[in-house]
């Protein structure tokens, strides 16, 4: 967005032509780590849907050093009870930090896994809805921007309810489709329901010929000295193959390492966190990280060594996750947090989670809502006009 734009929607804003994110920047709100840490559980232990990446031990290590996602703040709501109790939590930063739009808005914050559902006390759901967006109004912004949100949850039907009783509605900005599994299944059904008796038989003559290699084991980390170690092995996998040589990878960058390091240790503590491994002999060719909470598992990341991609190794330990899930009474499903066009886990889960982003307006009839949205809307568009720009760019290298 042009700096021409920015000055005009902080005129319409605050009538001054200053400093953006100084004219329109909101109140304080209460640092995340001034959450009483039992509290947070104690919510995490009974929420209405589940979502590990706003998990305390997920979230807090996050916050302390993953890049770009330090300094959150937290919006709470508490119940009326003589020793309130948390009903209600959803990590946030400001629209300028998040966007640099300079709007007096809360986003949902970036726990770097693509989920923030906020978590709301099971039982006192519609209390905790309300009086998240109560805080958000006594935060001083106009509308909470929630993305990755799970639009068709019990969540979000709390949130959407709770808008009602206010004669608001939110507005969906983006939304996009991303697999997921029915953990309930017989694991081999589902797997020949979804593949086809013909793809699994190639997979398993590609298993065959990595059995030449050393005896295929698939393992599974639980402990948090297991999990520790089966870290490494992860890490290491990670940053030998493509997400290395661009220089994404997790223990490329010492906060992003320091962080999962934490926060996988940390739920292990609780059984909320696995590794998975598949091994040919002493060769580790591909690992992945699943946390957990409540009956729900989330496939966070993958690494694979690439020496071995002619065995389809992250499809491979996607096939023995999904048995190991299914087997897993304490499992019914399990979100793949892909991208929706993700290639590899998308044939195999053939559930769909409908994902995006939402606009919550906090007041009715308010003009400002409206500009909040001209402007995501305008930067969106921009991120995908450059996107396609991109992409065309690199077919005519190609060719």
């Amino acid at each position: 967005m042009t700096e021409t734009i920015e000055r005009a929607l902080v005129r319409a804003a605050s009538g001054n032509d200053v400093a953006p994110h100084r004219a329109i920047a909101p109140a304080t709100s209460m640092p995340l780590e001034a959450v009483a840490v039992s509290d947070w559980r104690a919510l995490s232990r009974d929420v209405l849907e589940p979502n590990a990446y706003y998990l305390p031990d997920w979230e807090l290590a996050v916050n302390a050093s993953a890049r770009g996602r330090t300094g959150t703040s937290v919006l709470c709501a508490r119940s009326e009870a003589s020793a309130p109790a948390l009903i209600g939590l959803l990590p946030v930063t400001s629209l300028w930090r998040a966007y640099k739009l300079p709007l007096p808005a809360l986003v949902s914050g970036q726990p770097y896994g693509t989920l923030c559902t906020p978590l709301l006390d099971r039982i006192s759901c519609d209390s905790a809805a309300s009086r998240l967006l109560q805080a958000a109004r006594g935060s001083g912004v106009h509308a909470l921007v929630l993305r990755d949100v799970a639009l068709d949850g019990a969540a979000m039907a709390a949130i959407a309810t709770a808008l009602g009783r206010d004669g608001l509605r939110m507005r969906v900005l983006q939304f996009h489709a991303r697999a997921c599994l029915d953990a309930t299944r017989d694991g081999d059904t589902l797997l020949h329901d979804a593949l086809g008796g013909r793809k699994l038989k190639r997979l398993q003559r590609q298993r065959n010929h990595l059995a030449e290699h050393g005896q295929v084991e698939f393992q599974v980390a639980r402990g948090p000295r297991d999990v520790a170690a089966a870290l490494e092995t992860f890490l290491a996998l990670e940053a030998s193959g493509w997400k290395g040589r661009r220089g994404t990878a997790l223990i490329q960058h010492d906060g992003d390492a320091a962080f999962i390091r934490r926060a996988t240790t940390a739920l292990a503590e609780t059984n909320q966190c696995e590794i998975v491994t598949l091994r040919a002999g002493a060769t580790a060719i591909a690992a992945g990280i699943a946390p957990r909470h409540q009956g729900r598992a989330f496939f966070f990341k993958i690494g694979i060594d690439e020496r071995f991609a002619s065995y389809s190794p992250g499809v491979q330990l996607s096939l023995d996750l999904t048995r190991h899930l299914c087997a897993d009474p304490a499992i019914t499903s399990a979100d793949s947090t892909a991208d929706p066009d993700n290639t590899m886990i998308n044939p195999i889960w053939r559930g769909r989670l409908t994902i995006g982003d939402v606009l919550i307006p906090l007041y009715r009839r308010d003009p400002m809502v409206d500009i909040i949205d001209m402007a995501l809307r305008a930067r969106r568009s921009a991120l995908d006009l450059t996107r396609r720009g991109l992409h065309a760019a690199r077919n005519v290298r190609r060719g």
